[in-house]
């Protein structure tokens, strides 16, 4: 196959939907030989912050010279973004011959039990590719993001050495449970028994279910902010701040990326890194300094552009819009107008990303992704105007970031936010990344 056929190949198993268990991801690391045996990892999971917090913990380790694997989703342009090796990622002729092998060798199945054909998901196939990947090019450590919830995640077949549960927060209701006590008992599910979990979770309910695991489990449970976190906050560029540890403490730690977000998922990091000391892995403090200074995540306040400054953000959800709120307080003291380009995903709590985005904003676009789940352009702009005056719409995204950039002025700040597949495509479009061409529609 080409790449181009690969690519809808993958995402062509998207028909096969979500399915939570780990039956199918057991039989495809099988028929490639178990390569999450051969590779020791970090397991990640949470509402939001799980893509920063892997960025800052895998770029400490490659500063600390060790060769480190990165699974991540959804990727904002390129397919290849989800699988990397000390931040290149895996070249699309190998994304062929994985994806062609794994093909290959599942077709030899036997039916299932129903009598149907063994029907992998989208996810299930690439995480065994990345798995694979990682396993033949003999990564010392991959860094694994889970997909959605946890406990039946496709990643959940590693046995890692640490594993970090972020932050938890009501999504995907549909899959994960409606309380947070439902979505943090998905999350746990990555608790391994004597693997020492690191957590950025606050609230007293999903809190409990998390301690209550960890305790079956036997695993220690390292909070934040009881046993870890930052102090002596100087916000600013780049942002500083000390970090004391349950065995360690640095003062005077550097990030450059933004908000003070970053901040809590650095440490969350950090928390992880002190954990893998004690499992083998010492990072010198120096390499781990210029580590996290130097760690940078895509579409996640990332500035592309300036005169006006351009800043994307995926923010996909009403605790990330609220955190993105509260870093544009910030931001915007520098600027001048500040204008709003939105698109969202029609699956996803839009009136509460509306509510804490809009009243940051002296202007919005509303526009939307190429995307089937994008929400209708001309719903999602009634839905803001009834929350202000100041709207207009812009059907094409690369049209609506013209428009806001000259609503903005030179002295202005845009934003494009509102959902993960919105900031590919604008990244995309202003980074002129000519991998979308007929790729544009194979997301997720």
């Amino acid at each position: 196959m080409s790449y181009q056929e690969t690519i809808e190949y993958l995402f062509g198993l998207q028909k096969h939907g979500i399915k939570f268990g780990l039956s199918n991801s057991y039989k495809l690391m099988a028929l490639m030989g178990d390569p999450q045996q051969r590779f020791r990892s970090v397991h990640i999971a949470g509402t939001n912050g799980k893509g920063s917090t892997a960025a800052f913990l895998s770029s400490m380790l490659r500063a600390g010279g060790y060769r480190v694997g990165l699974y991540t989703s959804p990727h904002l342009v390129s397919f290849t973004e989800r699988i990397r090796i000390n931040g290149v990622p895996i070249s699309e002729s190998r994304v062929v011959e994985l994806a062609s092998e794994i093909r290959s060798r599942a077709a030899g199945l036997p039916a299932e039990k129903d009598g149907g054909a063994f029907s992998p998901t989208f996810f299930e196939v690439t995480t065994a590719l990345a798995f694979a990947y990682f396993a033949e090019q003999a990564v010392d450590i991959a860094v694994v993001e889970t997909g959605m919830g946890g406990r039946l995640d496709s990643t959940n077949v590693i046995i890692p050495l640490v594993s970090v549960i972020t932050t938890i927060d009501l999504e995907h209701t549909e899959f994960l449970g409606t309380t947070l006590g439902q979505i943090a008992a998905e999350k746990a599910g990555i608790i391994k028994q004597g693997v020492p979990v690191v957590t950025g979770v606050l609230q007293p309910e999903a809190l409990a279910v998390l301690q209550a695991e960890a305790g079956r489990q036997g695993a220690v449970l390292y909070r934040m902010p009881a046993d870890i976190g930052p102090a002596d906050i100087m916000p600013g560029a780049p942002q500083q701040f000390r970090y004391q540890g349950f065995s360690s403490s640095y003062s005077d730690l550097r990030i450059t990326m933004r908000g003070k977000h970053q901040i809590g998922n650095a440490s969350l990091a950090l928390g992880a890194l002190e954990c893998l000391r004690h499992g083998g892995f010492s990072v010198p403090e120096q390499a781990m300094r210029s580590g996290l200074e130097r760690a940078s995540w895509e579409g996640r306040l990332e500035q592309v552009a300036e005169g006006p400054a351009v800043f994307l953000d995926g923010a996909h959800n009403p605790a990330s819009a609220a955190v993105l709120a509260e870093a544009l307080q910030d931001l915007r003291r520098g600027y001048g107008r500040c204008v709003l380009v939105i698109g969202i995903l029609k699956d996803k709590d839009w009136q509460g990303i509306l509510d804490r985005l809009l009243p940051q904003a002296d202007q919005v676009v509303v526009t939307k992704p190429q995307y089937a789940r994008a929400m209708d352009v001309d719903v999602l702009a009634a839905e803001v105007r009834r929350r202000t005056k100041n709207a207009v719409t812009v059907s094409e995204l690369p049209d609506a970031i013209t428009r806001a950039r000259h609503e903005a002025g030179t002295d202005g700040l845009v934003v494009v936010t509102g959902s993960l597949y919105t900031v590919g495509d604008a990244r995309a479009a202003l980074c002129n990344d000519p991998s979308p061409g007929p790729f544009k529609e194979l997301k997720g």
